[in-house]
């Protein structure tokens, strides 16, 4: 009998064996049944019996079979119930036949395609808002609980529980295909998926960020890349998450304040991570947006960063995704790479349209180079101008500490 307040060894079996099988169970029910809410609710009633049972009775040798079989059973039980269609269950049978030994099950007419690939792809369907996107996917392939998404995006859980009503709700009326394009198609589709999972990582690493998203950012793109091997962009993009992501111990000092990059101490980096991501690159020929900004990260990760060839980067990268945000990174590296004053003209460049207007990182740019070019009493104005229109209280004391600085 475990003691009170201790955790039985059983739950971290449990914990472990959802974040390898629950996205499978759940796409696989999905393809199967048509159903996303009786996938989910059966995948959560498996883990639900799980913890309940497994205390008791031991981990089983294939946990993942385990929770596949009782999620199966259960939407067996709910079809036959509803008398859903005899296909439908003989499909389900099938899946009982090869849940066993963890296979995919055959379809006709089609390869037999990973079903947590189909699940990416219809999640992040370029039908649905991009907000819905990435929500989709934090719930069903993440399996974030529904208060958290809300959490992310500042809304009630109730609201966050329509909104993803809403979003399958429209898979189900626009009949989305729950299939991996092919050929064109993918090519066509897949800087989408990525688009998602880059903002679910930023939305985890940001100042004021859940780190568990980065976390999830990090897996899926981990999966992404070993489902279509032969892509290099989802390659890339997990390799940029790995180096961002192995600088988060090293981002804030021991009172919490944000630490530049410049004077972290590096022996807190992940040099497991840099050097899997260095590794990631190694051979890639793509020269796609994401492999520019990996290997810009892994000029930084390498704790001395070659500007020139960064700022080189950074002008082909806005030659590819012409935006103000990249404008501004190359305006930095400018600044670093060739003097203070070349940045700055960049980045008036950059503002010239005005949506870079009251950003208050462009503001807080601005203020580094106009300081290392001499103006110390405008630069400390424009960091103070920087914190008062950020949303991150971390930001906002790293700002203020910067004005202070230099005056």
């Amino acid at each position: 009998m475990t003691a009170p307040g201790r955790r039985h060894p059983a739950d971290a079996a449990v914990a472990e064996a959802a974040a390898e099988a629950y996205t499978r169970i759940v796409a696989a029910l999905i393809r199967i049944t048509g159903d996303w809410t009786l996938a989910e609710d059966c995948a959560q009633e498996a883990l639900a019996q799980a913890l309940s049972r497994w205390p008791e009775s031991g981990v089983p040798d294939n946990p993942g079979g385990w929770l596949m079989a009782v999620a199966r059973n259960r939407a067996l039980d709910q079809l036959r119930r509803a008398s859903v269609e005899r296909r439908k269950l003989r499909e389900l049978a099938v899946l009982a036949l090869t849940a066993a030994t963890g296979g995919p099950a055959p379809e006709e007419g089609e390869d037999v395609v990973d079903d947590r690939l189909r699940l990416i792809f219809t999640c992040c369907h370029p039908a649905l808002a991009m907000e819905a996107r990435v929500a989709l996917t934090l719930r069903m392939i993440c399996a974030v609980p529904t208060r958290d998404v809300a959490r992310a995006f500042l809304v009630s859980e109730s609201a966050m529980t329509r909104r993803l009503t809403r979003a399958k709700t429209k898979i189900a009326d626009a009949r989305i295909p729950y299939r991996v394009p092919s050929g064109p198609a993918l090519a066509e589709r897949l800087p989408g998926v990525l688009a998602v999972l880059y903002l679910l990582f930023t939305t985890g690493y940001d100042a004021d960020g859940e780190p568990a998203f980065a976390a999830e950012a990090i897996r899926l793109a981990r999966l992404l890349a070993g489902l279509v091997p032969g892509e290099g962009e989802p390659r890339a993009l997990l390799a940029l998450f790995l180096l961002q992501n192995s600088r988060r111990d090293a981002r804030r000092d021991a009172g919490g304040d944000l630490v530049p990059l410049d004077r972290q101490d590096r022996t807190r980096w992940d040099r497991a991570a840099i050097a899997e991501a260095t590794g990631l690159l190694r051979d890639l020929r793509h020269t796609g947006p994401y492999v520019l900004q990996a290997r810009i990260a892994a000029s930084h990760a390498s704790g001395d960063a070659d500007w020139p060839t960064v700022a080189h980067l950074y002008d082909r990268l806005a030659a590819l995704q012409p935006n103000p945000v990249v404008e501004l990174n190359r305006a930095v590296a400018h600044g670093y790479a060739y003097g203070p004053r070349a940045g700055l003209a960049v980045l008036a460049a950059a503002r010239s349209g005005g949506a870079l207007d009251g950003y208050p990182l462009a503001l807080a740019a601005e203020a580094d180079l106009t300081a290392r070019a001499g103006d110390r009493t405008r630069a400390a104005g424009l960091f103070r101008e920087a914190a008062a229109r950020t949303h991150s209280e971390a930001e906002r004391r790293a700002l203020l500490a910067r004005a202070d600085e230099i005056t």
